[in-house]
């Protein structure tokens, strides 16, 4: 990437990102917001959990982003007999009798982990430690995942006979929690258009793996003024039920709040939602732009919440 300065970078990264969108909306119809806090996931070096009915195209939209980006990509269906080795992978004897390790799929740039609450803890323990280490440990050797390495893991809000709900500390990995809602009527008409006729659409590459590495280090370097931070860190500190800053919405309705990993991923959230706008800084308006997402997996509603129909939303809202 040849720019001279950090600000000139910023503006590639707005070009870029524009055109990155244009052509996912090629294939994605509507979706902006899931769109964004899927990219925003990407370039902050953080992971996204999808949750939304099926046939919400999570698939096709994690498909697109990967072709758009110039990464390798592979979808893991969760099922309830899948063990990790065979998402991690496992050692084999090759044909001189010597033990070579074979790569699984996890092995690869960006991951669907589709249906993620449909396999027993042992196998979402695999794939959340890889998450957070970037690393795999098969036959006490080590082995690097790829870089970039993004997770989109999908659950079902739906169906939760036979399923394995994913404990509060392991929601706490994914920066994003996105609920996709159903297409309105218009892009729906224009959904079933494109996919009801023998028209394909073929993706370019926008970005390289090593440009968007590059860009990943921008924006970890985008300056954030204090006001902002401590904007960020009373947000959070206002969902927890004791401490200076807690609230009589957080004493009454919740049961937990979010820990210091939701201030974390505030702030490099909003750099990155400042940078894609333009701006070299972020500011509270940034922070409040990406904190329903950020905090919705983090809080737990009591018995009182959902008594009075309280949801996560209306509290966060109400926070912010």
């Amino acid at each position: 990437m040849n720019f001279n300065n950090d600000k000139e970078a910023v503006e590639g990264f707005v070009k870029k990102y524009r055109e990155l969108t244009l052509e996912i909306n090629k294939v994605i119809v509507g979706q902006e917001e899931t769109i964004r806090d899927v990219l925003i996931s990407i370039f902050s070096k953080g992971h996204c959990l999808l949750v939304g009915v099926p046939g919400l195209a999570k698939t096709l939209l994690v498909n697109s982003i990967a072709d758009a980006l110039g990464l390798s990509f592979n979808r893991i269906q969760f099922t309830p007999d899948l063990m990790p080795s065979d998402i991690i992978g496992s050692e084999i004897l090759d044909e001189h009798r010597n033990f070579k390790f074979m790569k699984g799929p996890l092995f690869s740039n960006i991951i669907l982990a589709d249906e993620i609450n449909r396999t027993p803890p042992k196998t979402q323990a695999a794939l959340l430690e890889a998450m957070q280490e970037r690393q795999i440990t098969a036959a006490g050797h080590k082995y690097v995942l790829d870089t970039p390495f993004f997770v989109l893991a999908t659950q079902n809000p739906i169906e939760q006979e036979g399923t394995y709900p994913l404990p509060e500390a392991q929601l706490d990995r994914f920066m994003f929690n996105v609920w996709l809602d159903y297409p309105k009527f218009a892009e729906e008409m224009q959904v079933v258009k494109l996919t009801t006729s023998n028209q394909t659409v073929k993706l370019n590459k926008i970005l390289t793996a090593q440009e968007i590495v590059y860009f990943q280090d921008l924006i970890r370097k985008i300056p954030v003024a204090d006001n902002v931070i401590e904007y960020a860190v009373k947000l959070v500190h206002k969902t927890r039920l004791t401490g200076e800053h807690t609230t009589e919405v957080a004493k009454k309705y919740l049961q937990w709040g979010a820990g210091p990993r939701a201030s974390q991923y505030l702030i490099i959230g909003a750099k990155c939602h400042a940078a894609i706008k333009g701006k070299f800084s972020p500011d509270i308006e940034d922070v409040k732009a990406i904190a329903v997402p950020i905090l919705r997996h983090r809080l737990v509603l009591n018995y009182k919440a959902e008594a009075e129909g309280m949801t996560v939303e209306k509290i966060i809202n109400q926070l912010v």
